[in-house]
C-alpha cells in the first residue's frame, strides 16, 4: 500500500508524541512518499517549537537522527500545479505539495493537521483515519 504523509506525521514520530505508535501502525509495511521540501518543512516545525520553548536544541538534534528509521520517497512537484492548487483551496503552498504528491501517487494521505485533511477531502484525496 502508497501512504502520503506529511511534515505532521514525521514530527509526531521523531518526536515522540503521544500519536506515534498509532501512526506507526498505519503505515506498518507501507511504501511512504512525501513532498520533496520535507526536509525544510521538518527544520521550519522543529525552529518554530524553539520559539514556544517547546523543544532544546539537544532535542531537534536527536529528533533529526531519527529520521534514518523512516523510509519514504520524496517527489518533486510542479510549481505550477501547486500555486493553482494552493489558489482553488486557499491553502499554503507546502500543504499543495503534500497534496500533489498524493494525487500524483493515487495513495491516500496521512496528517494530523486538520485544514489539510479537509483540503484533502475537497481535492477528493482519501483520507487515512488515525485509530485511537
Amino acid at each position: 500500500m502508497d501512504i502520503t504523509i506529511d511534515t505532521s506525521v514525521v514530527v509526531a514520530v521523531i518526536l515522540r508524541e503521544t500519536s506515534r505508535d498509532r501512526l506507526i501502525e498505519v503505515t506498518a509495511g507501507a511504501t511512504l512518499h512525501t513532498p520533496a521540501s520535507i526536509h525544510w518543512e521538518i527544520g521550519n516545525s522543529l525552529s518554530s517549537f524553539f520559539k514556544q520553548n517547546r523543544l532544546s536544541l539537544e532535542q531537534a538534534v536527536a529528533s533529526i537522527d531519527g529520521l534514518r528509521e523512516i523510509e519514504y520517497r520524496s517527489h518533486n512537484v510542479d510549481l505550477k500545479t501547486a500555486i493553482e492548487l494552493s489558489h482553488a483551496r486557499r491553502i499554503y503552498a507546502y500543504d499543495t505539495y503534500v497534496l500533489a504528491v498524493a494525487m500524483k501517487t493515487a495513495s491516500p494521505l496521512l496528517t494530523l493537521d486538520r485544514g489539510l485533511r479537509q483540503a484533502a477531502i475537497e481535492s477528493n484525496v482519501p483520507v487515512l483515519e488515525i485509530p485511537r
